[in-house]
């Protein structure tokens, strides 16, 4: 049913998706697509496709995580991200049976690789396009803004928290919640603080722990935390 559903999805999406890459390859004349390694279910190495919004040889600085003033970025590449746009090619990574529509975001090999064994537990299902911390880390690029370390810092700040709601979605996943994560992630790009209150109020109906309910509000500055070592948060 995936796999049908993205089919229809890269029909319907056609028009934006040839618009798009046409005006990626003249900017540069260079392929207008990125691919991205990713570890996936069962530590699977797999080539995430998106639209390119950098500069050919991006990643050449050895630096994967990025921020919203990142020198990388090209014109094209600021507006394809603020919409979401560039996630678009990765229905083609449904189609080949890598990812799903929801489920974890995949991490670089780099971060995957200093997961602790609770962390590996997201690896025990199929990534996705969307989930509920990629609603809650929206901006992820105003979080590392300015940041002299952006790696460090994803992973002091933001990775603990993305395993938390990782592990979360995967013990309380059912089609219900899929479909209002799908929805909240649409909503999110035009309204994200009623985005996130709707989802903070979704998944209270799933779990009492009020911390990580209250920390789906995104309304308190972030802090230095660990990641999660049980999964007694649940």
């Amino acid at each position: 049913m995936e796999r049908f559903f993205s089919t229809i999805f890269i029909i319907i999406l056609s028009p934006i998706i040839i618009v798009i890459t046409f005006l990626i390859f003249v900017q540069d004349f260079e392929n207008p697509f990125f691919f991205a390694e990713r570890v996936g279910k069962n530590s699977k190495i797999f080539r995430l496709i998106k639209f390119r919004s950098m500069i050919i040889d991006a990643r050449k600085v050895n630096i994967f995580s990025t921020s919203s003033n990142d020198k990388r970025i090209t014109f094209i590449g600021k507006i394809i991200r603020k919409y979401k746009i560039d996630e678009i090619p990765q229905l083609l990574n449904i189609l080949y049976g890598d990812i799903t529509f929801v489920g974890p975001r995949p991490n670089v090999i780099s971060d995957v690789n200093k997961y602790n064994q609770v962390e590996k537990k997201l690896l025990e299902v199929k990534p996705g396009i969307t989930d509920i911390a990629s609603i809650v880390f929206a901006d992820e690029g105003q979080i590392l803004l300015n940041s002299k370390n952006p790696d460090e810092d994803y992973n002091k700040y933001i990775r603990p928290w993305k395993s938390r709601l990782g592990l979360f979605y995967i013990k309380n996943r059912n089609i219900r919640l899929d479909l209002i994560i799908i929805i909240l992630t649409l909503f999110s790009i035009f309204n994200r603080k009623k985005a996130l209150i709707c989802l903070s109020k979704t998944c209270s109906n799933y779990t009492k722990n009020y911390d990580l309910i209250n920390f789906i509000l995104r309304d308190k500055e972030l802090t230095v935390i660990n990641p999660p070592e049980d999964l007694k948060f649940l």
